[in-house]
């Protein structure tokens, strides 16, 4: 152990917080083993001595690791090793990430990694909560250069009251899944997931987690004063001063913003490289600025961007402040799914499409949550380069589009029928066929077409917009914006993502540049996000489909849902399968069967599901004397006929017992496949022998 080690701790929601300072990683420029609970989390940070040559952006990867030996078990497949990240390892790298990454300086150009290693975890101590703290307080007392400290917090909602940092237990049966981080002034990251939380509830849970935070950050400020490294520096890749004069001089702000003026995207963007070509013939002979022209027409563009709104209150597109996009919505665009919608905001297009199966096809989990198996409801986004009139090949969803498809799901989660009620799992998948801003909200809103053109009985519909935010000199010099376009999202303050129903918000995801924001500028975002929510829902959405239509399509499957004794499911399924194979045989269908004796029956056909189910059902009903059955004749012997009263189970006709006649051989009256109508007379289960009649004076009795 270093002679440098030293542990520091606090407590934080009932539990132990205890950051681990030296004991490991000494070469790492800040590391700190944290510990929250049982959970134990290594965060590290580390930067490279030298800029990146050739890049015009702050160069961040985060990582967060999980390790099955955390959880006690043993990878599986072949290698026995971890593979490829989980989804939720990726979600938990972007929300790291995102209050992260503007706290370090804009012309900051080193490599810099953050990453996380879980190394234990106690299942009511979050492990994703702990990298949070951890990769702020490594970052922190590193000598990388960052405007740190910043904390994270997480809130539950639990019986109306707001838990901080909630177990397992509480997770189960909250109402909302926050996560907040701070500075020490101001806000800087939201992600939620809620119940149709109201707004006011909602920022009231914000600033509950504000307080905790505020407190973490007294902790890591303590810790920084002695052991932080001093910040090092660095080479700026700012652009010089000198160049955006002469940039102006060749340019002048009316002709920058006429470019800009224009509600068409390939238009304006044709506008700006216009110009930016005009720029490098006018300075061909200043070398040395020739590489950094691009760069500084994309800051003039954005100043002057910023400029026009906040000053002047002119949007590039012409929209005033709180105006949304044209929009349109419509539903069953493709014949053989089970349910298609579009959703179009101005040049954002999405096109979303509802697919229904059987339980047995929901997703399973590989992963360290220790609860959840299995995912009935999945949505899925991709982001092709066509969308955005680009020429890229696809490789798979990215980071983007994995959080993106998880935002939307989240959204829509809380609105979904339980599983008794609809027995499906439910994929939706939202394909991008043209991008101009807030994709994901406009995914939330084709979905939930989708999903009530497909015949899902969700409670209510679901829509989400963003808000945007350019900021001045000050904090109460700023403008939030409705329903934010590319061009003021990439060049303003804020993207406040909010979904929900009528009743309240379902998610909420902010993402900012500056270093936070107060109070006001929340609680303004999110009242505007309710006015442009329900405007869609009600003007827009309703009109064309307001609730799930009454039958799923055509082309779904059916399915019906029975229970029956678990001690029976080995009469269903029988030896070696044979009885559960000829069900599905003869009726076409597929039968899922749960441990609790849940029966899942499903086909295209609901007349044979019908018949199948009945025919589970005579299998796990015991048969008793008096009970009319309808069956085949499966046997013929000298004193009698045997008849297949369900799979698993016949009745023998003695000879006398065929008619109400003397009947010289059976098969004067009955042959092998004819189907009979008898009544049981006797059952003896010691013999297991069961003793049928087919004389109609019986029968009528």
């Amino acid at each position: 152990m270093s002679k440098e080690f030293k542990s520091y701790s606090m407590e934080l929601a009932g539990r132990t917080l205890t950051a681990e300072i030296g004991r490991v990683c000494a070469q790492a420029n800040g590391a700190v083993l944290m510990h929250y609970g049982d959970t134990v989390v290594l965060s590290t940070a580390t930067a490279s001595k030298q800029p990146r040559e050739g890049i015009d952006f702050f160069p961040l990867s985060v990582e967060y690791s999980e390790r099955q030996y955390a959880v006690g078990k043993i990878p599986g497949g072949f290698m026995k090793r971890e593979g490829r990240p989980s989804e939720n390892a990726i979600l938990t790298d972007r929300v790291i990430d995102r209050p992260m990454r503007p706290l370090f300086p804009k012309d900051y150009r080193n490599d810099v990694t953050l990453e996380n290693l879980v190394m234990s975890v106690d299942p009511d101590c979050s492990p994703e909560l702990t990298a949070m703290l951890g990769t702020a307080l490594a970052t922190t007392i590193s000598d990388i250069p960052f405007d740190g400290p910043c904390a994270m917090t997480m809130v539950g909602l639990v019986d109306g009251a707001f838990v901080i940092n909630p177990t397992n237990d509480e997770k189960r049966v909250s109402r909302l899944a926050l996560t907040v981080a701070s500075t020490a002034e101001k806000v800087i990251m939201i992600e939620a997931g809620a119940s149709e939380v109201p707004e006011q509830q909602m920022i009231d849970a914000i600033f509950e987690a504000d307080k905790v935070n505020k407190q973490l950050i007294a902790f890591f400020e303590r810790i920084r004063s002695e052991v932080g490294k001093e910040k090092h520096s660095y080479e700026s890749a700012a652009v010089p001063e000198a160049l955006f004069e002469e940039i102006r001089r060749v340019i002048p702000q009316e002709e920058m913003e006429t470019a800009v003026f224009n509600d068409d995207k390939l238009t304006r963007d044709a506008n700006v490289d216009r110009l930016t070509e005009k720029c490098k013939e006018a300075l061909a002979d200043r070398e040395e600025w020739l590489s950094l022209i691009p760069d500084a027409m994309y800051q003039y563009e954005k100043k002057t961007v910023r400029k026009m709104i906040l000053k002047d209150h002119k949007r590039p597109d012409g929209r005033q402040i709180t105006e949304i996009r044209p929009l349109a919505a419509e539903i069953d665009l493709l014949p053989r799914v089970h349910g298609s919608a579009m959703f179009t905001r101005g040049q954002t297009q999405i096109l979303d499409v509802c697919t229904l199966a059987p339980l047995s096809e929901a997703q399973r989990l590989e992963g360290m949550d220790v609860d959840l198996k299995m995912k009935r409801y999945i949505h899925q986004y991709n982001f092709p380069s066509y969308s955005v009139g680009e020429t890229r090949v696809s490789r798979g969803p990215g980071r983007r589009e994995i959080g993106h498809g998880a935002l939307a799901e989240r959204a829509l989660i809380p609105v979904l029928p339980s599983e008794e009620a609809f027995p499906y799992a439910i994929r939706c998948v939202s394909e991008t066929m043209e991008s101009n801003g807030s994709t994901s909200q406009a995914s939330v809103c084709a979905s939930s077409l989708a999903l009530m053109a497909a015949g899902v009985p969700i409670s209510r519909p679901v829509a989400g917009i963003s808000c945007g935010l350019v900021t001045g000199d000050s904090d109460d010099d700023y403008l939030v914006l409705t329903d934010i376009q590319g061009l003021e999202d990439f060049f303003g303050d804020m993207d406040f993502k909010v979904a929900g129903t009528e009743k309240g918000i379902t998610a909420i995801q902010m993402d900012i540049k500056t270093h936070g924001l107060t109070r006001p500028i929340i609680e303004e975002a999110i009242a505007k996000t309710r006015e442009a929510r329900m405007y869609i829902l009600n003007q827009i959405m309703n009109p064309v489909i307001s609730e799930a239509r009454a039958e799923v399509s055509k082309y779904a499957p059916k399915i019906v849902q029975i229970k029956i004794d678990p001690k029976k499911i080995g009469d269903v399924v029988g030896k070696q399968g044979k009885t559960i194979n000829k069900i599905i045989e003869d009726y076409d269908v597929q039968i899922d069967i749960e441990e609790d004796g849940s029966v899942n029956v499903s086909g295209l056909d609901k007349d044979k599901i019908d018949r199948a189910v009945k025919t589970i059902r005579d299998i796990v009903t015991d048969i008793e004397a008096g009970q009319v059955f309808t069956g085949k004749v499966v046997r013929i012997l000298e004193f009698g006929a045997f008849v297949s009263l369900t799979p698993n189970k016949d009745g023998m006709i003695h000879i006398s017992k065929l008619a109400d006649r003397r009947i010289a051989k059976v098969e004067d009256v009955v042959k092998i496949g004819d189907e009979v109508t008898v009544k049981v007379i006797k059952v003896d289960p010691v013999k297991d022998r069961i003793d049928l009649t087919m004389r109609p004076s019986d029968l009528n009795q």
